[in-house]
């Protein structure tokens, strides 16, 4: 695991999970819907993701209704079976990440900053390579305050004990590069159809697919 090299002014590489190395911003926002539906509760794409990217959950529009937690904890449970469902019975493959990350290995050292589950995690690269280019992996477990916090972030840069400046985030949600900027990291913005719409003005790069992202490390 982790990479070869080192050369350059990026030496880390700090990934997003979710809509950056596998394609399923879509099924976990459907699966959140699914569970709403069942008391009646509409969930609007645009709605929620600008709760999520305000850093509340897939049940801020439930808890404004006056929903108990008790009911949520149903709900919760129901869009985590559901979701996990779409995981293994749905395309959530992005082409081209595993050449990326291969040719990206040669250059710096790579680790997932994730707010996944480890659950879900464990399901989603079963069978999967993605994790073998990766020093480690940072679940939602392994901190406290979710992103746009910049904890998740500091905690990345903490294990590698790197300085900020030779760390590059790898977002694809205004709610990511939210916590890259808290957290005082440059952050490369990769297009993802589900999150497009965000606000990423202070990204320091966008690019179309990972690929991309070997000329970024190569020019900095």
């Amino acid at each position: 695991m982790g990479a070869a090299s080192t050369s350059g002014s990026q030496r880390y590489l700090l990934f997003d999970h979710d809509g950056v190395l596998v394609d399923t911003e879509y099924w976990y926002h459907r699966a959140g819907q699914r569970a709403l539906a069942t008391i009646g509760i509409d969930l609007p794409t645009a709605e929620y993701l600008r709760d999520m990217n305000a850093g509340n959950g897939t049940w801020a529009r439930a808890k404004a209704a006056g929903v108990s937690e008790s009911t949520i904890d149903q709900l919760r449970a129901l869009r985590d079976q559901w979701y996990r469902e779409y995981l293994v019975t749905e395309p959530i493959e992005i082409p081209g990440v595993l050449d990326a990350l291969e040719e990206l290995s040669t250059r710096t050292r790579m680790a997932i900053v994730t707010t996944a589950k480890r659950a879900d995690f464990e399901v989603i690269h079963a069978g999967r390579s993605i994790a073998q280019f990766m020093d480690f992996v940072l679940v939602r477990e392994d901190y406290r305050h979710a992103k746009p916090h910049p904890e998740p972030y500091l905690t990345a840069l903490d294990r590698y004990k790197a300085p900020k400046d030779q760390a590059l985030v790898v977002e694809d949600s205004a709610r990511g590069l939210s916590s890259a900027v808290a957290a005082g990291i440059d952050c490369v913005i990769v297009h993802n159809d589900f999150t497009q719409a965000g606000d990423f003005s202070q990204a320091q790069h966008r690019i179309s697919n990972l690929a991309e992202l070997v000329d970024v490390i190569d020019n900095n």
